[in-house]
């Protein structure tokens, strides 16, 4: 059996991946109408939902709400440098790099920082 603590990241994996071709996946058909667009992002975000809402309301029994952001923003950031090296074909650069440590060392301040 999962762990408490691993269902809510796991269902968070999923509906990140769900978003990022909701927000982003259209880009490469620019030629498609933006309605059809919209209501295609529609369709895929509703996925989204199904996966984020639970993952949020297991997550709260074991973790604060702020900590659910983070791991969903963490998440989402990976995610979508995947996507974005994968399905789109750009780059990563260092600034990228850089910046995505900066918000991993805002999320150790969140679980683990100092101040608590």
């Amino acid at each position: 059996m999962t762990s408490p603590a691993i269902i809510p990241i796991l269902l968070l994996l999923c509906s990140n991946v769900f978003m990022t071709f909701a927000w982003y996946g259209h880009l490469k058909f620019g030629s498609k109408p933006v309605m059809i667009v919209i209501l295609a992002s529609w369709g895929i975000a509703f996925l989204e939902y199904c996966f984020a809402v639970p993952a949020n309301r297991i997550g709260h029994q074991v973790y604060s709400a702020a900590e659910l952001k983070v791991i969903q923003e963490v998440i989402t950031l990976t995610v979508f440098m995947v996507f974005s090296v994968t399905y789109l074909g750009e780059r990563i650069t260092m600034n990228h790099v850089v910046g995505f440590g900066l918000i991993c060392a805002g999320a150790f301040f969140i679980f683990k920082g100092p101040f608590n």
